[in-house]
C-alpha cells in the first residue's frame, strides 16, 4: 500500500503536536509495510497513491485544497481531524483586540477572522485561503467532510464533537490513540543524573502562551511548598502573555527553554507531577509522555482528556485558579499509581496508533475513491 500524507503548510517550520503525530505514524506504519510520502505541494499529482491522509482539520484552508483534489482523482481520503476550537478561551480569556472581537463574534466567524488576519501577517495568501474567505469557514468545514471516506480522531469524544458540528450521522470512522514514543520515555533506560536539583518538582512542558494557562499555573503556585519548572518558549504572538506570566511567578518557580525529548525525558523522570491545564487537549503528548515517566498528572477538563486518563489524573477548570491549585495539591501528595504508566504503555504507544491507522485504511478503500 502506498500512501500520500498532507498537512497544514507550517506543519515543518512551525511544529506542533501535529509534527509529531504525523512523523511518528509515518515512521510506525512503514513497520507494518505500508510506503508512505509526504507532500508539502497543496495540490500534488495523487495518481500513484492507493490513498490520500489528510492531517489537521483546523486548517481549512489547506485541507479543503488537499481533500478536493484526492477526491477529484478519485482517491479515497482519509482525515486525522485533530478538532478542537478554542472558542471558549478566545471568548473568556483572551486579551486584547482579538478578544474583543471574539466575544462578539461566533466561533466560526473567529476561524474565519484568523484566517485573513494570518493571509497578511504570516504570509500564509494561498489559493486555499482565498477560497475559505470567499465561501465562508464553516461552509469550507462541511465541504470537507463531505468528501472523507475515513475520520480518524484521536478518541471517540473528538469524533462526537466533529460530528455534533458538522451534522454527520454515523461517520465512519476508526480511533486512532496519540501516542508516547516508548524508545524515548522509558523510565529504566534514562540517565536523569544532570536534573537531580529538580527532584519532586512540578513540570510544565508547552509552549507559553494563552491557551495553555501557565498564568495561572503561576498564581495557583503562590505559597504552595512545591518547585515549579516551565518548560517551553513562548509563542510569537504571546510575548506579552510570557512577560506577565514571568513577572508574577514566585520564587519557586523556573523558565527553562524547550529541550529535545530525550532531555524532557530527564526532566519526567525527576519530577513529580506534570501540569498541562489547556483550554483544549485531545489529550496533549506531554500528558502521556510524562504518565510513561511516573509522573503525577495535572490536567485539564477541556477536551478529549477523560477519554485517555479516565479516574487517573487530578482534573482542573483552566480558568480557575483555585481549582487548578487544589489539582496540584493532590497530584503532589498522592503516590504515583503504577496503574497509570501501565494504562498508558498498553494503550497508548505508535504501534498501536499505526495499526489502527491501518485498519481506517482498509476502510476508506473498500468505500472507493469518492466519499
Amino acid at each position: 500500500m502506498k500512501v500520500l500524507f498532507q498537512s497544514r503548510t507550517t506543519v515543518f517550520s512551525a511544529p506542533g503536536g501535529d509534527t509529531v503525530q504525523l512523523l511518528k505514524t509515518r515512521e510506525y506504519l512503514e513497520k507494518l509495510g505500508v510506503e508512505v510520502d509526504i507532500a508539502e505541494e497543496l495540490e500534488p499529482d495523487v495518481s500513484a497513491y492507493d490513498l490520500v491522509h489528510v492531517f489537521n482539520l483546523m486548517r481549512v484552508q489547506e485541507a479543503w485544497l488537499q481533500v478536493r483534489n484526492a477526491w477529484g482523482q478519485e482517491k479515497p481520503v482519509a482525515l486525522s481531524t485533530i478538532y478542537g476550537l478554542y472558542t471558549e478561551y478566545e471568548q473568556k480569556a483572551r486579551g486584547g483586540l482579538f478578544g474583543l472581537i471574539a466575544r462578539h463574534s461566533g466561533p466560526y466567524m473567529l476561524e474565519y477572522l484568523k484566517i485573513a488576519a494570518r493571509c497578511f501577517t504570516s504570509g500564509e495568501l494561498h489559493k486555499g485561503a482565498l477560497s475559505v474567505l470567499g465561501q465562508g469557514y464553516y461552509r469550507t468545514l462541511k465541504r470537507i467532510v463531505s468528501r472523507v471516506d475515513v475520520f480518524l480522531p484521536n478518541s471517540d469524544s473528538e469524533m462526537a464533537r466533529v460530528a455534533r458540528e458538522m451534522k454527520l450521522v454515523d461517520p465512519p470512522y476508526i480511533s486512532v490513540p496519540n501516542a508516547v514514543d516508548t524508545e524515548v520515555f522509558d523510565y529504566d533506560r534514562v540517565d536523569a543524573s544532570a536534573m537531580a536539583e529538580y527532584q519532586g518538582c512540578l513540570v510544565c512542558a508547552a509552549r507559553i502562551e494563552g491557551r495553555k494557562s501557565q498564568l495561572n499555573l503561576v498564581r495557583a503556585m503562590r505559597d504552595l511548598p512545591y518547585r515549579l519548572l516551565i518548560i517551553g518558549k513562548p509563542s510569537p504572538n504571546h510575548m506579552a502573555y510570557y512577560e506577565q506570566v514571568r513577572q508574577e511567578a514566585g520564587d519557586n518557580v523556573t523558565f527553562i527553554d524547550a529541550v529535545d525529548h530525550e532531555t524532557l525525558a530527564g526532566y519526567y523522570k525527576v519530577a513529580k507531577a506534570s501540569a498541562l491545564i489547556s483550554w483544549m487537549e485531545t489529550p496533549g503528548l506531554s500528558s502521556l509522555e510524562a504518565a510513561a515517566m511516573g509522573c503525577n498528572l495535572v490536567i485539564t477538563e477541556k477536551g478529549d482528556t477523560r477519554d485517555y486518563f479516565g479516574d487517573y489524573a487530578a482534573y482542573c477548570e483552566p480558568d480557575d485558579v483555585n481549582s487548578i491549585r487544589r489539582a496540584v495539591v493532590e497530584a503532589m501528595e498522592s503516590p504515583f499509581d503504577e496503574a497509570l504508566r501501565r494504562h498508558v504503555l498498553d494503550n497508548y504507544t505508535w504501534d498501536r496508533t499505526a495499526a489502527a491507522t491501518l485498519k481506517g485504511y482498509r476502510m476508506a478503500l473498500t468505500r472507493g475513491g469518492k466519499a
